[in-house]
């Protein structure tokens, strides 16, 4: 689940291992450059974390930020 803090939108994701987490992050990946829109994120081993705003809005969450979120919710 999504939640709003310090003007981003959080989620982390958490998989068996490794792998899963790297293919999660690749399918985002595409997404987000189909997008233009580029997520902070970090992963270790099975746990993905992904902070979203948008950089030209002022590091803000806008619209473009809720559309990625939408996007990568169903590459679960």
């Amino acid at each position: 689940m999504w939640t709003h803090t310090d003007n981003k939108l959080y989620c982390k994701f958490q998989f068996s291992n490794f792998s899963e987490a790297f293919a999660f992050m690749t399918r985002v990946a595409i997404e987000a450059e189909k997008m233009d829109h580029h997520p902070l994120w970090t992963n270790v081993w099975n746990t993905v974390e992904i902070w979203l705003s948008t950089h030209d809005a002022g590091d803000i969450v806008t619209e473009k930020d809720h559309l990625l979120a939408e996007k990568i919710d169903g590459l679960i």
